[in-house]
């Protein structure tokens, strides 16, 4: 897939390397920066990195078309299918005892190490790995589609419509189905509905924010790479692995 392309393996290399820091991010920190317009702006840690691999996606459908997008997209799945589950599966194995251990750090203060540390940081449940997984699935796929359908409608005009009209939609599912999956039932209905809205609004803001440097990418990338895919005659079948 990528020897024809002098930088589709970096683009695939970031693309991954983002979705698996995000992942793991929102794992480990719920994050509160304030108030934005009269609401509470909470969300994951992942959120701060994660709009990016949105960014990629768009790059990616832009310049190389829905089908390479879609091989990214499968191999971003299964990688981070293969960290949840190791992490998963490393977080349930016995621990050895001196890892354990709980080590006093003055005369009222406790650094704990071992199991405890282990799930506060990379602790994944099978919620929030099923959450994550679906979440990518079903945004990332949606994103491309509508992105690949308003180039061809807009006949490659209005770049800006095509990527932020895009992660409006994407962003949207992506958003709601990880935060119904993962803390449904969890956090209460209040947090659970700010942290929905906070989420949505800084990623589509990132996109908006992004918009002149994904013009200056997709533009350069056009030109090295000799390539501007229209996706006329596209089979859109997210099972599909093919060229077209």
């Amino acid at each position: 897939m990528t020897y024809k392309y002098k930088y589709l393996d970096l683009i695939l290399g970031l693309f991954v390397a983002v979705l698996l820091i995000s992942n793991i991010a929102s794992a480990a920190k719920i994050v509160d920066l304030g108030m934005f317009a009269g609401r509470p702006m909470i969300f994951d840690a992942g959120t701060l990195i994660f709009p990016l691999s949105y960014i990629f996606s768009d790059v990616l459908t832009e310049v190389y078309g829905y089908a390479v997008s879609r091989r990214v997209i499968w191999i971003g799945f299964i990688s981070l299918f293969l960290m949840s589950a190791v992490l998963i599966l490393v977080g349930v194995m016995p621990g050895e005892a001196g890892w354990l251990s709980t080590n006093a750090m003055g005369d009222n203060a406790a650094a704990t190490f071992g199991q405890d540390a282990f799930d506060k940081v990379l602790g994944l449940t099978w919620r929030i790995m099923l959450g994550s997984l679906l979440a990518y699935w079903c945004g990332s796929f949606t994103n491309d589609y509508v992105l690949a359908k308003l180039k061809v409608r807009t006949e490659g005009q209005l770049l800006w419509l095509r990527t932020i009209g895009s992660t409006l939609i994407g962003e949207g599912i992506d958003t709601l189905v990880f935060a119904l999956v993962a803390f449904w039932g969890v956090l209460p209905n209040e947090i659970l509905i700010d942290l929905i809205i906070a989420n949505y609004i800084f990623k589509v803001g990132v996109e908006i924010i992004f918009t002149p440097l994904t013009y200056w990418v997709v533009n350069r990338l056009k030109r090295v790479e000799h390539q501007d895919y229209f996706d006329r005659n596209t089979d859109f079948n997210p099972f599909k692995l093919g060229a077209s």
